[in-house]
């Protein structure tokens, strides 16, 4: 079963990342910190030989392949449309070429090895995988095939977004698979929980 791991990244530019942390440390450290947690969850799929990075703006490439950890690790962007939108479409375009993806984001830093193992283990057997992030969102969504149901009348940056798509999953009648429960990096408080977890200390 073929399945292929695709992150979603955006160009590491102040003022485009790392909005709310951005209020409290401003733009420029920001913009370092994003840079920081995307490249400790990149360095996580580092054994895997092929990954699709799908970035915003569409014509950041040279930015973005900065972060690539494998000469076979592809990019492609992520085009226009809300969030929603850029899922399906990555999720429809590439299960016409393999039986399984796998969508992760750069905000959750704590994604382990075991974690990707498990996801990409579990959609031998399931429908939709998801990895619930304890802000009401998720930091995984694995499908077999395209449900664009599940990309819809989500309201997307909200706390509401886990709980939508299992009732959408739900009415389709889909097998779910559940990930353990990790924290996004969105915030100083987040932020700080991480520098602690690296083994640092942030100014208060």
């Amino acid at each position: 079963m073929k399945i292929r791991i695709v992150v979603f990244i955006k160009a590491p530019r102040p003022g485009n990342v790392k909005t709310r942390l951005a209020v409290s440390i401003g733009d420029e450290e920001a913009c370092h910190a994003y840079s920081q947690i995307a490249h400790h969850c990149l360095n996580t799929l580092s054994k895997y030989p092929e990954v699709e990075l799908r970035f915003a703006p569409d014509e950041a490439a040279g930015e973005v392949a900065l972060f690539s950890k494998s000469v076979r690790w592809s990019l492609k962007p992520q085009g226009e449309g809300d969030l929603g939108q850029r899922m399906f479409r990555a999720a429809d375009e590439t299960l016409s070429e393999c039986d399984g993806i796998l969508i992760l984001g750069t905000d959750c830093p704590y994604i382990e090895r075991d974690d990707l193992d498990e996801a990409i283990t579990a959609l031998h057997t399931s429908d939709l995988v998801l990895g619930p992030a304890l802000d009401g969102g998720y930091w995984a969504i694995g499908l077999r095939n395209p449900h664009p149901e599940l990309f819809q009348n989500i309201a997307w940056s909200t706390d509401q977004v886990f709980n939508q798509t299992c009732d959408q999953a739900q009415q389709l009648g889909l097998s779910i698979h559940e990930l353990r429960k990790l924290e996004d990096v969105d915030d100083l408080e987040s932020w700080r929980r991480f520098q602690k977890y690296l083994g640092r200390s942030y100014p208060s």
